[in-house]
């Protein structure tokens, strides 16, 4: 995404935060950003279009996060799992997307509502998949009703304990006070054997649902982010950061992620290969390569 788009991005989101997005108009968003209607047109068809382009940045911004802490560590650790989760809050504390979804959900679009519908499913596939990284196989039957109880459970737990504490709101004590909740949840359901909804329905849902390996996510992540450290100099080398970020975004966030672009992208990134070392590019290359065959 070019910068000028993004700026666009960045200075709605501030109006709909302020204003909220339905007093929002088109002509605030160009008189704030400082470009013309036809610039405008040019990113986007309309303000529900912005709308949604600013949840994918902030979704993609998330998925990188959480991704990163990751890095280095098990997958089981669920000390991990209560960082992402606290991560997760805070994303949407800092730019206001309940207050969003909630505009959202009263407008009556049915794309945006479909958007929401679809980032609710998601988030569910990634609670289930990270449940299913921390509890043993015996328990995995049990996983997506408890990972559908344990996102209700945080959303009120949020919700009324910031009611009841205004300002002081503590993330990290409602985060972990919800994620011990769910333990024993999870092995109470287990121990009981009572399944409400079987899992694969999670798949019915979200048919087109990126299926990667989260192991070799980890992977593309981590190269990724030492190929970057490698640049001493990124003013001097910003080229090179946008091919890895084309990369990682094409292989993790792409339906259909194009080989020849990502070929294309490998190939200029070899020619850098001073700057970053071969060792380091060739498990790119490997790792790119694994996700078409």
């Amino acid at each position: 995404m070019n910068d000028r788009k993004q700026h666009v991005i960045k200075m709605a989101h501030q109006l709909f935060i302020d204003r909220g997005f339905q007093a929002t108009s088109i002509q605030d968003i160009l008189n704030f950003s400082g470009i013309s209607k036809g610039t405008f047109y040019n990113y986007f068809s309309s303000k529900n279009e912005l709308l949604i382009a600013l949840f994918k940045t902030l979704y993609k911004r998330l998925e990188k996060d959480r991704n990163e802490l990751l890095i280095g560590r098990s997958p089981s650790d669920i000390g991990i799992f209560v960082k992402q989760i606290e991560l997760q809050v805070e994303t949407n504390r800092t730019n206001k997307l309940i207050t969003l979804f909630e505009e959202v959900l009263v407008s009556n679009d049915p794309d945006l509502k479909q958007f929401i519908k679809e980032g609710q499913l998601r988030m569910l596939h990634w609670v289930h998949r990270r449940f299913m990284d921390i509890f043993d196989e015996s328990k995995e039957p049990y996983l997506l009703d408890c990972a559908i109880m344990f996102m209700g459970i945080l959303h009120q737990n949020l919700k009324y304990y910031a009611m009841v504490h205004e300002s002081t709101v503590s993330i990290q004590q409602v985060v972990r006070y919800s994620v011990e909740r769910a333990v024993k949840m999870v092995n109470e359901v287990a121990q009981a054997g009572d399944q409400l909804i079987q899992p694969e329905f999670l798949d019915n849902w979200l048919p087109d649902c990126e299926k990667t390996d989260q192991a070799l996510q980890q992977k593309l992540c981590h190269t990724i982010l030492v190929l970057k450290k490698a640049l001493n100099h990124p003013e001097e080398n910003s080229r090179y950061i946008e091919l890895l970020d084309f990369v990682q975004d094409e292989l993790l966030h792409s339906k259909n992620p194009r080989k020849f672009l990502i070929e294309s992208a490998l190939f200029s990134l070899k020619a850098g290969q001073v700057f970053f070392g071969e060792k380091e590019l060739q498990k790119l290359d490997q790792l790119a390569a694994s996700y078409f065959t």
